[in-house]
């Protein structure tokens, strides 16, 4: 079975992408760096490859010039699933700083690259067998930039917050 690994194109960027998301993310590591030769495509020098694990997760990071430029599109995004709210607020905090926050827990970090950042529990209140708790935290959550599960867990129970 193949493993997948998410793959994230960056103009010129990948070394201070995997750095940054290195030192965001606990048991994290650069694993290796390939650098562009005197034969290019790209600058001698500038990383062509980076790969990198985050928390366990390998992730392979290039410096090139496509798909980054198709349409203005992400060039990928990335779902990180937390543990407790502080888990959360601090990933939201740290991927946000001199990005752009979106809307149901989406951010675009300083990179361009587009995160969800969710807490754990999420799924078991939007896929809830019970219509009116399920639309009653769905419509708490399109009304929130980062969320927050405990305010998503007001609304599915009909507790005013």
């Amino acid at each position: 079975m193949p493993q997948i690994i998410p793959y994230l194109w960056f103009d010129t960027q990948a070394e201070d992408a995997a750095k940054f998301y290195v030192a965001t993310f606990k048991n994290s590591k650069i694993d290796d760096i390939s650098r562009y030769s005197d034969a290019g495509p790209g600058p001698a020098g500038l990383a062509m490859t980076v790969r990198f694990t985050l928390d366990g997760q390998e992730i392979m990071a290039l410096n090139g010039t496509q798909p980054v430029s198709v349409q203005g599109q992400p060039p990928v995004s990335l779902l990180a699933t937390c543990e407790t709210q502080e888990e959360v607020d601090r990933l939201w905090d740290e991927l946000s700083e001199g990005g752009k926050t979106i809307q149901c827990g989406w951010l675009v970090d300083k990179f361009g690259i587009t995160w969800n950042i969710v807490p754990e529990g999420i799924g078991e209140l939007l896929g809830s067998d019970d219509s009116e708790r399920q639309q009653r935290a769905m419509k708490a959550m399109m009304q929130m930039v980062k969320l927050d599960i405990n305010e998503m867990r007001r609304a599915y129970e009909g507790v005013p917050s």
